[in-house]
């Protein structure tokens, strides 16, 4: 670790979950976390907490949130929004009940989910259209405009226009895709694999294939910089960050690392204004990294068994919020 780590524990409120926390968000001051025992915790960064019972007869599987609502999807077959008083409403569900495998939401209020193979689009409008995947659909993101969706799945990804009647582009790839990302300008996208890698496509102007690799394990956590000129990622024992700056994307150059630890990297999260990363490990602890010369900020020590799951800064970024698989969970405030 670097020499110039120096420590913010002490501004760190904690909390107790209770549960694994399973997704996470913003609710402009208010953090709200996804727990597997089917509860969003609502806390304020003095710690003042409250539960609401999302999924009462389920596990929260996946989570988005746009700043307004959390949207949780579980094994109850339910979408559900929680507000930042608590109040929660089911608005979504899927055919027979069956298991909410992928989720994204969008800041106009459009939403997707994915239960096995059919993925439905709900407008914000409440318009919804549904699309077949080639196989189960493990991941789901919006294009920036929200127009468009992509749709992770065995043998590539799909992008899938809901409003439009155009037929599905599909990007072709082997293997198991499990997530996706769009870059904020839309040039690319962006797949986590099941053989420890991330495959990407430059949609312009070629479709050209990204292949990243080398990772120790399935890179689940991406985040794109605040200006989109980098892609960091977890599934090693440093956050690695790929450079996204030029037409070509990665191709032909060599990721960056920070926060490099003896521990497995869970999560990353950019800040939302300045090149500062927060990066969470499989060990519990969670550090704060500037990304222009490496100083490192510790926010949480290493605590066996407490692998951080979740990771968000609030909308401007003076706070930042963190979930762990054994129910502990922190608030670190840097600005009021």
């Amino acid at each position: 670790m670097s020499g110039t780590l120096t420590s913010l524990t002490d501004a760190v409120v904690p909390l107790a979950a209770e549960a694994e926390v399973t997704g996470l968000g913003w609710l402009k001051d208010t953090a709200a976390f996804a727990l597997a025992d089917g509860s969003v915790l609502l806390a304020k960064p003095d710690g003042a907490s409250h539960r609401s019972a999302a999924h009462p007869e389920g596990a929260i599987l996946v989570a988005a949130c746009d700043g307004k609502r959390l949207l949780t999807g579980g094994d109850d077959g339910r979408i559900a929004a929680t507000g930042p008083d608590g109040a929660t409403a089911t608005v979504a569900e899927a055919k027979g009940g069956a298991w909410i495998d992928a989720l994204a939401l969008h800041a106009s209020g459009a939403f997707a989910y994915a239960a096995g193979r059919t993925v439905t689009a709900r407008d914000d409008k409440g318009r919804s259209k549904t699309f077949e995947a080639p196989s189960t659909a493990r991941g789901l993101a919006f294009a920036a405009k929200g127009y468009r969706l992509a749709v992770a799945h065995y043998g590539g990804a799909t992008l899938w226009y809901p409003n439009l009647d155009a037929k599905p582009e599909m990007l072709d790839w082997k293997g198991s895709h499990l997530d996706v990302t769009w870059s904020p300008d839309g040039r690319f996208v962006v797949t986590s694999m099941q053989e420890n890698s991330l495959h990407g496509w430059r949609l312009a102007p070629d479709r050209g294939h990204m292949r990243m690799s080398g990772y120790a394990a399935k890179p689940r956590s991406t985040s794109w910089s605040f200006g989109g000129a980098w892609l960091a990622t977890s599934g090693a024992d440093a956050a690695v960050i790929w450079p996204f700056d030029s037409k070509e994307g990665p191709t032909g150059k060599p990721p960056r690392e920070c926060g490099l630890r003896h521990s497995r990297v869970t999560r990353v999260a950019f800040h939302p204004s300045v090149n500062v990363l927060a990066i969470g490990y499989e060990d519990g602890c969670v550090l704060l990294v500037r990304f222009e010369d490496g100083a490192e900020l510790l926010v949480r020590r290493a605590t066996p068994g407490a692998d951080v799951t979740a990771l968000a800064w609030n909308g401007r970024g003076g706070q930042l919020a963190f979930g762990c698989r054994d129910g502990s969970a922190g608030l670190l405030t840097l600005s009021a």
